[in-house]
């Protein structure tokens, strides 16, 4: 795979945010002695431009609710990212700041709605030959590039519902998914896992860092971990006791973990408020209802019905073959549902039959555990297959060509090993 795995993965088109691109959505405006914009503040320009199209492009707040939706794919979508007051560039765009004649105003959207508003706020669209810089390039502000994860708080939701500027003090600059970026009318576009975000703030600190944790993403670029050396050294140490304790029976893995997220705690290497936003709920929630799914086909038989239909198949075959029929399904289970919930329908299964054929049910159940942790050939079989989606540029079907050879690979290695380390 490590030789010939680059060749079975197709050559997708890049999934950055496209931040060359970016440039023909950004534009210069100047504030011209005829715009009656002069003397009220950006607070008040924001909030036009925000409510842009409400009443048919005349900017006042008397629009009908009713056009507004009527007419809702066609309002204009801007967004004020900078100002030049006096020649001095003010990165920290304030609310109260007041508009005077001759300010530079940098703004991000598309081309129509730039000159619908210089039309009717009377600016003047200069030339924009050097926003690129201003915006992407300078040492002023910060550009990042970050995927969102599966449990992001942004799934499901739109740029209006998280409030990039005044919730997090970032712009939003373009989206890209699978592949296919966005870089204007953003408000409405509806975030998903693996999309790819352009985030822009105007100033060098910390803001940018901060909102992306709150918002969980993963940024594309590299950056320098927080955690201390001696704080990393302490986790690694408390884990491995974890799982020494646990192997050599001294105290249960339930307990032994359960110290763990104690001393974390008490050592302060995760904080409290951390510990409840890292339970993946919707899996405790699957979990949950998989084990009385379980439970159902063994009080209705169903789970008998499909032992003795392999206990029959084991009677002209081998009981290699029967091993590598349980891992191969549970591979392919895995690939469609979640990995710990195909664990809890396939072992009780693995185990009854292996009783079955009065054989060491052993490598049975470590079968399960290899193929319920080989989801390769969909997206959906595994969150991290779904995060390196929208990176990739990669499309649904791109995932076999490469994970059925590596399944492949994985049963024709685990297969021998599981007989040698579990002998029947």
């Amino acid at each position: 795979m490590l030789l010939l795995g680059r060749f079975l993965v197709p050559k997708r088109k890049p999934a950055d945010a496209d931040v060359r691109g970016v440039g023909k959505y950004l534009f210069e405006l100047k504030v011209t002695e005829e715009s009656e914009v002069i003397g009220t503040t950006l607070g008040e320009l924001r909030d036009r431009l925000a409510n842009e199209g409400d009443d048919g492009g005349k900017g006042g707040k008397g629009g009908k609710r009713g056009r507004r939706n009527k007419n809702k794919e066609q309002e204009p979508r801007c967004d004020l990212l900078m100002l030049k007051h006096k020649d001095k560039r003010l990165t920290k765009v304030y609310r109260r700041h007041e508009i005077a004649a001759n300010d530079l105003l940098i703004m991000h959207g598309s081309h129509e709605d730039i000159e619908r508003i210089a039309i009717r706020e009377k600016f003047a669209l200069l030339p924009a030959n050097s926003i690129r810089d201003n915006i992407l390039e300078s040492g002023e502000s910060q550009i990042m590039e970050v995927v969102i994860a599966p449990q992001s708080s942004l799934i499901g939701r739109t740029a209006d519902d998280v409030g990039f500027r005044s919730n997090h003090s970032i712009d939003l600059l373009a989206v890209s998914r699978a592949g296919d970026s966005h870089n204007h009318r953003l408000r409405q576009f509806q975030f998903r896992a693996g999309d790819v975000l352009l985030l822009h703030d105007d100033e060098e600190d910390d803001d940018l860092v901060k909102a992306v944790d709150r918002l969980d993403c993963y940024p594309l670029a590299g950056r320098t971990v927080t955690l201390g050396r001696a704080k990393a050294m302490l986790t690694l140490g408390i884990c491995l006791a974890a799982v020494m304790l646990a192997a050599a029976d001294v105290v249960s893995i339930q307990l032994a973990f359960g110290l763990v997220t104690v001393l974390m705690a008490a050592f302060k290497v995760v904080p409290m408020r951390s510990f409840y936003e890292g339970v993946e709920w919707p899996v405790v929630v699957l979990l949950g209802a998989m084990i009385p799914l379980g439970a159902a086909m063994e009080t209705t038989g169903t789970s008998a019905l499909l032992v003795e239909g392999i206990v029959a198949l084991a009677a002209d075959v081998s009981p290699v073959f029967i091993i590598v029929l349980i891992l191969v399904v549970t591979m392919t289970i895995s690939d469609v549902l979640n990995n710990a919930a195909t664990a809890i329908l396939m072992l009780p299964i693995a185990y009854n039959t292996a009783l079955g054929l009065g054989l060491n049910p052993d490598p049975f159940l470590m079968a399960v555990a290899i193929g319920a942790s080989c989801a390769f050939l969909t997206p959906i079989g595994h969150q991290n297959n779904a995060l390196i989606m929208g990176p990739g540029g990669y499309r649904f079907t791109d995932y076999w060509p490469a994970g059925l050879p590596l399944e492949i690979v994985i049963v024709t290695i685990s297969v021998p090993l599981l007989l040698i380390v579990w002998p029947m």
